[in-house]
């Protein structure tokens, strides 16, 4: 596996929650209920006016796209979470301080200094960037 794929898993964990979220709104449009009143009169005498309470989900062209965003959505959702999961894999067959700089720096997004102060034992921040450069340097 190529060791890029690393940069795309902060994106690909980005994208699953953005389209998960749009795919949300898009179910809330969908259940959306609209209410009218209208009037009417019965068809014999007398003819009395009453108010007729009307409810439903509106059915439009909109909605068609809707279902065919949503379908899209499902792709891209999927897509990313192949992208993650992918990497996870990937981050069993490195050694195990190698997963530690990475989560702290790349997927914690804390600064070098912060990483080996994580990483304890003495290390400093231009030690581990160092370490992380040959190790993404390597074939």
């Amino acid at each position: 596996m190529d060791k890029s794929i690393l940069y795309q898993y902060i994106d690909a964990c980005a994208m699953v929650k953005e389209t998960e979220e749009e795919i949300r709104r898009i179910e809330r449009r969908k259940k959306q209920i609209v209410q009218d009143v209208v009037k009417g009169s019965y068809h014999s005498f007398p003819y009395t006016l009453t108010n007729i309470h009307i409810q439903g989900s509106p059915y439009t062209e909109e909605s068609c796209i809707l279902e065919e965003k949503e379908q899209i959505l499902e792709k891209r959702r999927a897509a990313a979470k192949t992208i993650k999961i992918q990497v996870e894999e990937w981050m069993l067959t490195i050694p195990q301080r190698m997963q530690r700089i990475i989560k702290y720096k790349i997927f914690e997004g804390d600064s070098w200094n912060e990483a080996a102060a994580r990483m304890g034992r003495k290390v400093t921040g231009e030690g581990i960037r160092k370490e992380f450069e040959r190790f993404m340097g390597e074939k």
